[in-house]
């Protein structure tokens, strides 16, 4: 096809399912529980989704809560994570393993696993997998980056934080837009290559996968720190004069962030809003349905990069974050903006983001199909 075609909300996804949904509801009450005790923000957009895509939502966005509950421990429903919660290398790396091993259950419809009594997420999460045809490489790379975080791994350049940022979110863009399928399909004419347009849709997801995982970053500096984690690249600490151990000191000390401290997290912040205002250019993309609970949950998520700003760029002094009443607020917001006809408008011209490069060579990795139809 050298032309570009949008499907029409009436005609189907241009991710067909592969099979029909089914999710007893035992199992959707326990997704939905998980949901709301450890990912507020999250279950709060989702409610604006139609209902199966709501409870297919709840169930992948279940399997990866759980995943990284299981590695790092549970945390309050705020991203905070019990100070005692296990460090061992050694322990988190047999979880990870165990994790793998579920996975493969997942993908092989192993029932002596997906059977038992206590597998309520990975039964939900296959039953995903069997409708939308979701590649096996997508939740491998979450893991993956699960794995990174149990080995206490260091990024030194931009381009090893983006890695891990597709390992552990970006991935979960890719799921969401499995799930709530896309109106894409066709080349854009003249481009080199004739690039797909398809391809576009899945990397706006991995874009705003990519914001806010830099967004958890800079706002989670110091709890990280204080579990002995730094994020922030050495390329950004050193632009700043700033190394790995002096954060580990600064978050230990506690007390305001200095001004280095401050720059650094302005210059993380500026690039995660590169990357969500690619993401917003790919929202239109997405089947009518689900377009509003992805903008509900951009906003919200930038909102914690702006009160973070608000706070002078310090992670240090206290934890940025969207009250109850601002989210509404947000999802109001969201929802009023919906009716302008520019909120609808797929871009004429090729979307690009900050990281294309790099991100279509890891969707490519993921099993994904980001090349030219």
């Amino acid at each position: 096809m050298n032309q570009l075609a949008v499907v029409s909300s009436s005609q189907p996804s241009a991710l067909l399912p592969r099979g029909e949904f089914s999710l007893s509801p035992s199992d959707l009450r326990a997704c939905r529980a998980l949901i709301q005790r450890h990912s507020r923000s999250f279950y709060v957009s989702s409610l604006l989704l139609p209902k199966q895509k709501r409870q297919q939502a709840w169930a992948l966005y279940a399997f990866c809560r759980h995943a990284d509950d299981t590695v790092d421990g549970e945390n309050d429903g705020q991203g905070t994570v019990a100070a005692d919660a296990e460090s061992s290398p050694q322990v988190l790396l047999s979880r990870v393993q165990s994790l793998r091993t579920r996975l493969r259950a997942v993908y092989e419809n192993d029932r002596r696993v997906l059977d038992d009594e206590d597998r309520s997420v990975e039964r939900a999460f296959a039953a995903v997998v069997a409708h939308t045809g979701l590649p096996r490489g997508v939740p491998e790379h979450l893991l993956a980056g699960m794995e990174m975080d149990a080995r206490g791994q260091q990024y030194g350049s931009w381009d090893d934080l983006l890695l891990y940022c597709f390992n552990v979110a970006a991935t979960v863009g890719l799921m969401m837009t499995y799930v709530l399928g896309h109106r894409m399909q066709g080349t854009m004419p003249g481009t080199q290559g004739e690039a797909s347009r398809t391809a576009e849709v899945y990397l706006r997801a991995c874009d705003l996968g990519v914001a806010m995982q830099l967004t958890n970053i800079a706002r989670d500096v110091g709890e990280d720190a204080r579990r002995g984690r730094v994020y922030l690249p050495d390329e950004l600490l050193s632009r700043h004069g700033l190394r790995t151990d002096v954060i580990l000191k600064l978050a230990e000390r506690g007390g305001p962030a200095p001004p280095a401290l401050r720059r650094a997290i302005a210059d993380l912040l500026a690039r995660a809003d590169q990357h969500y205002a690619a993401a917003r250019q790919g929202i239109p993309m997405l089947q009518p349905g689900g377009q509003l609970a992805i903008r509900a949950a951009e906003s919200i998520y930038r909102g914690i990069g702006e009160r973070l700003r608000k706070a002078g760029c310090d992670p240090l002094s206290g934890r940025a974050r969207v009250s109850g009443m601002g989210k509404l607020s947000r999802m109001v917001g969201v929802w009023s903006m919906s009716f302008l006809p520019s909120t609808q408008r797929i871009p004429t011209q090729q979307t690009h983001g900050p990281a294309d490069d790099l991100l279509r060579e890891l969707c490519r990795d993921a099993g994904v199909d980001v090349d030219v139809d």
